[in-house]
């Protein structure tokens, strides 16, 4: 059996997040960049399958060169190679590109059995390309599982929605968008790590793949949230601080 994992590297959760003067992109120098959070659910439990079955794990990863940390960070928890787009002109692709790009990749390796990927990446959250990946291959798609167990030619996965907990059979080949719940990814071990980086990597090209996407969504600027305005403490006995509360959200608030 072979696995298909599609990883991404992102600004740390944690960082302070600024932008460009223009507010066209974030300023990413300086700022830890990292293995997206919910990817790692997803090479984690793309290892389990691996441990449990004798499986071949392959990441797949399309950015800049600095994303060979998240790729390492992959190898060295366990997946065996990895197939990697560096190109500049795949770098500003919109997520349907994204998602044509990654297709072509998977589809070109060829025999993945299982697809995983993250629920979203933590940057843009925008939860297309899993989806839009597994409709582009012709494959079921489940969406933030939270568990997951192979038997067969099928895939038994529980999901949560709407409040309620689905569990789902599911025919391989198909796809799995991972979440919080499903595993706990383990730590790259220092054996690992060493590994890492003597682990096939292949780079493929958009010309090599046929494609020559075209970014359908411009976007135009991005935007931090507005400050948050700093609270007011009410002072004086108990009665004082009634009239002045009132006062406060009849002119300031307008909620009486």
């Amino acid at each position: 059996m072979k696995i298909a994992v599609m990883i991404k590297q992102v600004a740390d959760t944690a960082a302070k997040i600024e932008l460009t003067p223009g507010g066209e992109a974030i300023k990413l120098a300086g700022v830890q960049l990292v293995l997206n959070p919910y990817d790692e659910f997803a090479v984690e439990q793309a290892i389990r399958v691996k441990e449990a079955s004798g499986s071949e794990v392959v990441v797949f990863n399309l950015g800049p060169a600095s994303a060979d940390e998240a790729v390492k960070t992959a190898l060295a928890m366990g997946a065996d190679r990895a197939v990697l787009m560096r190109e500049e002109a795949a770098l500003g692709l919109d997520a349907a590109g994204v998602a044509a790009a990654l297709a072509a990749m998977i589809q070109r390796e060829g025999d993945c059995d299982l697809v995983f990927c993250g629920k979203q990446a933590t940057d843009d959250d925008s939860h297309q390309v899993g989806p839009a990946v597994a409709e582009l291959l012709g494959l079921p798609a489940v969406t933030f599982i939270t568990s997951f167990a192979l038997a067969g030619g099928e895939a038994t996965v529980g999901r949560e929605a709407d409040g309620q907990r689905e569990t789902l059979v599911v025919k391989l080949p198909a796809l799995f968008s991972c979440q919080k719940g499903l595993n706990e990814p383990r730590y790259p071990s220092l054996p690992g790590i060493m590994q890492a980086g003597r682990k096939p990597r292949a780079l493929v090209t958009l010309a090599e793949l046929g494609l020559a996407p075209a970014p359908r969504v411009e976007r135009r600027g991005l935007g931090l949230p507005p400050t948050r305005a700093t609270g007011k403490r009410l002072v004086g006995e108990i009665p004082d601080q009634v009239k002045q509360l009132v006062e406060l959200l009849r002119n300031e608030a307008k909620a009486v």
